[in-house]
């Protein structure tokens, strides 16, 4: 569980090691996939480039909680690899049904971590055909900046780009380029993520009669982690900038818009005051189960882990005290893709 601090590569780097682990079919290369596997989520993106950016012409998104449980074990569940190979299965006949030319798929947190990782992505390769490569977290942090900065707020400020993950959280220290790509000044990957936080905390403490003390803890212990990283910001910075993309910070700008149901178009690209974004984490922690399950855009399924993640997205606010928050519903699939197109040559 350890954590990263250095100086990174431009966001726009075209080629490096992780990027050798794609997978081509034919010449005519039109057709882009990504596939996102984390310590929550499996994530695919198809999508076709266009005009100053990508279509989308297929997506898929499913909570298969990879991560469960390792915290404690060191290593992926059956049932866990059971679920995220069957996730796979379905990504892995999209990409043939869409005749996907390139594609990449990576894994992230979990795979890093569990001692049985490599045999997982032995056990994929047989079952599905997918060849997934484990990432370091600083690839992780390029490619999420790679996909998401085009949502940073205009200015010449420094800016801050973070990604609350399942089983780790990155953030990247990035300021305003020559090019279109803002430059990576630094970038931290620390161990706690929606999943990891909850586990090491216990959901007993969590929906229990002290879950505001609970929550607290979770919220000093993700300030910890990120202490280090807080001594190589810039200090009295003008215009300071925040961006977030992660399940947290999408479903917590759809409690702030009330939404009945979640709503893409409406969230990604959103700025949302700080205090309100306060206000929001307070009340969830201060919720039992029940009552955040009953948020149509958190609902039973996210209702466990989201008090975690607003207890990193505090301690990130803390650190880094600007106005506003972007919302980005984009991310690791999006710099895949514009990495990939961009290497064939597409203006993007």
């Amino acid at each position: 569980m350890a954590t990263h601090a250095a100086s990174a590569p431009r966001p726009d780097q075209r080629a490096s090691a992780a990027d050798a682990s794609f997978s081509s079919r034919g010449s005519a290369r039109h057709t882009y996939g990504a596939i996102d596997l984390g310590t929550n989520n499996c994530r695919l993106l198809v999508a076709r480039p266009g005009e100053g950016g990508f279509t989308v012409v297929d997506a898929f998104s499913r909570i298969v909680r990879l991560g469960e449980g390792l915290a404690q074990t060191g290593r992926l569940s059956d049932a866990a690899m059971d679920r995220a190979v069957e996730a796979l299965a379905v990504c892995a006949d999209k990409l043939k049904r869409r005749r996907v030319s390139l594609s990449r798929s990576v894994a992230t947190e979990a795979c890093r971590r569990a001692a049985n990782g490599r045999d997982f992505i032995e056990r994929v390769r047989q079952e599905t055909g997918l060849v997934l490569d484990i990432i370091a977290p600083q690839e992780e942090a390029r490619l999420a900046v790679l996909g998401c900065h085009k949502l940073l707020e205009p200015g010449d400020g420094p800016a801050l780009v973070f990604d609350i993950g399942g089983g780790s959280t990155e953030l990247v220290l990035v300021e305003p380029g020559d090019e279109e790509v803002p430059r990576i000044k630094a970038w931290w990957s620390a161990p706690w993520g929606v999943v990891s936080l909850t586990e090491s905390e216990g959901r007993e403490a969590i929906e229990g009669p002290d879950r505001v003390a609970a929550y607290a803890r979770m919220r000093e212990r993700a300030r910890h982690a990120f202490a280090r990283f807080a001594e190589l910001l810039p200090k009295d910075a003008e215009n300071i900038r925040l961006l977030g993309t992660s399940g947290t910070v999408t479903t917590l700008a759809s409690v702030h818009l009330a939404l009945p149901s979640y709503d893409r178009r409406a969230i990604d690209g959103l700025h949302v005051p700080i205090g309100a974004m306060r206000d929001i984490s307070t009340m969830i922690a201060e919720m039992d189960f029940r009552a955040r399950a009953a948020l149509p855009c958190i609902g039973a399924e996210r209702a466990d882990l989201v008090v975690a993640g607003c207890a990193i997205l505090e301690a990130i606010i803390d650190i880094w005290p600007a106005e506003q928050l972007g919302i980005a519903d984009r991310g690791i699939r999006e710099g895949i893709l514009r990495s990939l197109m961009a290497r064939d040559g597409h203006v993007l």
